[in-house]
């Protein structure tokens, strides 16, 4: 009996194994757990919604950047998506204190006039004119030549005749990031309206590759082969180029930095703006000094010039391949008394020495400026400096009135001294600290070497037209004074021609070898000649000092 009932015990025993292992075999197999790839589950991104993808693909392929564009597409959820798109417009536009955000509403204005005015076979904000006038804006001015034909080359390209396709030139006088003086080439070799980007100056010729036609002057004198010029060597020029600009390694960095998208630049800095001048932002704050300049434009604008000026002593230089180097980045806003806001202006400075130079920048200054057209009226600017190595900032809030000049009133600009005073040169357009046709570049601390010429700079306006000679007619007087004793009088006779209607430019260079070291006073008296009535007579002054 008791084996009997072992040997049932061991057959319910063996029975229960066996339809465990049933139900083990019954059940489908773990994939997960597959060797086999494609059993794997497929970890599936979401697809943008189409009006998200096109925002980001069409509306704003040109200025979005790549870390935007990688933020935008880590986004989860739709709310997340609007949220940023908001921010993205908010963070470029030039008045946020306004209803309108007038840098997007310009910007969709250009893919309009882009698609009616540059498409072709393609639409027209993918053609190349198209995606540059979309990111950068208008151009200052275009050379066009719709039909091509008979062409002069100028001698930066070689000189001689030849015929050319459709073409088109560019001019900006400046794009940040970009440079300064731009000229942009776009090409149509096929006829059909789709211009493209020229890499040289040479895709225009539509003789380029026909034997022994379209010579250049170098060619006809047998000093060039054009075989060379076809090739892409030498451009006919002997690789000579009369302008920087030309050169292919410029031309490339040129087209190679209108693809960037441009640049929205300190927002961070924006924040600190609100602060308090003078306050503590670092263990080691940056200093810097501002200085506000009027000039009249129109009668209800005028030319406001806010000058930034540190002493290099502040920065930090570090080698960069070779050169040491020091920026710092600049932000600046500007509101108005009723707390509207009124510009904002934002770049970087940069300082470059080599080892051997350093000592002797470190006793220089760097500068900047920025020029804006204001109404007349009260305003208030807060302007922010940083290091960028040591990331020390500094903060500076200054209220200013923009003053109303009356047209019948004999007025003035302020008075500028300067460190460098010169009639401006092509090579100055678009730069910083033109006024007019002069380059002014304020010399804020006041501080002269001995022998370093004080340049004084000023704007008359309004001065009465003399009807004998048809000109302008003032009196101006300088004096120069040193502890209040007067040690020069000189009077000028200013009779010649005004270089902007009514207004007069006064622009001097006061030497300072003879003057011992010291402080001292330039005084600058303006007398209508023509204007009785009233006696009309401006004073300007302003100090400096001289060191050995």
């Amino acid at each position: 009996m008791l084996r009997v009932r072992k040997l049932q015990i061991t057959l319910l025993t063996v029975f229960m194994l066996c339809l465990s292992a049933g139900v083990l075999l019954a059940q489908p197999p773990d994939k997960t757990k597959s060797g086999d790839p494609n059993d794997k589950p497929r970890n599936v991104t979401p697809e943008l919604k189409q009006a998200y993808k096109k925002w980001l693909e069409n509306d704003v392929a040109y200025i979005i950047t790549n870390e935007e564009r990688k933020a935008f597409k880590a986004l989860a959820t739709d709310e997340e998506r609007e949220n940023f798109i908001e921010s993205f417009w908010r963070r470029r536009d030039p008045d946020p204190d306004t209803e309108e955000n007038e840098y997007r509403e310009e910007y969709y204005e250009r893919i309009a006039y882009a698609n009616e005015h540059f498409t072709s076979g393609i639409p027209g904000w993918k053609t190349d004119r198209g995606r540059v006038y979309i990111a950068w804006g208008k151009p200052d001015s275009v050379e066009a030549h719709p039909a091509g034909g008979a062409y002069d080359r100028p001698s930066w390209e070689g000189g001689g005749s030849t015929t050319t396709y459709p073409f088109e030139v560019w001019f900006y006088r400046h794009l940040d990031g970009v440079g300064d003086g731009l000229e942009i080439e776009f090409v149509d070799p096929s006829g059909t309206g789709e211009y493209r980007m020229a890499r040289d100056a040479n895709e225009k010729d539509a003789l380029r590759i026909v034997p022994g036609a379209g010579l250049t002057a170098s060619e006809q004198l047998g000093l060039t082969d054009k075989a060379d010029r076809v090739n892409g060597v030498g451009g006919g020029q002997q690789m000579n180029y009369q302008r920087e600009q030309d050169s292919p390694f410029r031309r490339l960095e040129i087209q190679n930095n209108l693809q960037r998208p441009p640049a929205v630049k300190f927002s961070d800095l924006q924040g600190i703006a609100g602060g308090d001048s003078g306050s503590v932002l670092d263990k080691d704050p940056l200093l810097f000094d501002v200085r506000v300049d009027y000039f009249r434009q129109s009668d209800d604008r005028v030319i406001t010039t806010f000058t930034i000026q540190t002493s290099n002593k502040e920065l930090s230089f570090e080698d960069a391949g070779g050169l040491l180097t020091a920026k710092m980045n600049v932000f600046g806003r500007i509101t108005a008394v009723s707390g509207k806001r009124s510009g904002i202006f934002e770049d970087s400075v940069t300082a470059n020495a080599t080892a051997s130079e350093l000592s002797e920048m470190r006793d220089r200054k760097s500068v900047y400026q920025k020029a804006i057209a204001l109404t007349p009226g009260t305003y208030k600017v807060d302007v922010v400096v940083r290091d960028v190595k040591t990331g020390n900032k500094g903060i500076v809030n200054m209220g200013f009135v923009v003053p109303r000049y009356d047209d019948k009133k004999l007025s003035t600009s302020t008075m500028v001294l300067t460190s460098k005073l010169r009639t401006t040169t092509d090579r100055d357009i678009g730069q910083m600290f033109v006024i007019g046709n002069t380059k002014v570049i304020p010399n804020l601390s006041g501080v002269y070497k001995q022998g370093q010429e004080v340049g004084i700079y000023l704007q008359v306006y309004n001065s009465e037209i003399d009807q004998t000679t048809l000109r302008p007619a003032v009196d101006v007087q300088y004096i120069l004074t040193k502890d209040g004793k007067e040690l020069l009088r000189q009077t000028e006779d200013w009779g010649g021609m005004s270089d902007s209607g009514q207004r007069l430019t006064l622009a001097r260079l006061l030497p300072t070898a003879g003057m011992n070291p010291g402080d001292y006073e330039i005084k600058v008296l303006i007398k209508d000649r023509v204007r009785t009535e009233g006696q009309q007579v401006i004073e300007n002054k302003g100090k400096f000092t001289i060191t050995p």
